[in-house]
């Protein structure tokens, strides 16, 4: 998946964080949200701008940060 489709980091958006492309919602708060047992499905009733594909994109930020940080090791 190609998670650049779906996230985008602006500096004047929620101070440069990462969040979904046309939303405020950031990739932590989606993470934050699985972290704590929410799914998908309920985080898409409650945020009917995201869909699973854009939820999925979080996921795959994410592995793709932690892949980076182990190889720079």
């Amino acid at each position: 998946m190609d998670y650049r489709l779906f996230i985008e980091i602006q500096s004047d958006k929620r101070f440069g964080k990462p969040c979904i492309v046309g939303t405020r919602i950031s990739v932590y708060d989606v993470l934050n949200w699985l972290a704590n047992d929410i799914s998908k499905e309920q985080i898409v009733a409650d945020f009917p701008e995201l869909t699973t594909q854009m939820i999925n994109a979080c996921l795959a930020f994410a592995a793709e940060k932690e892949h980076s940080l182990r190889t720079a090791s």
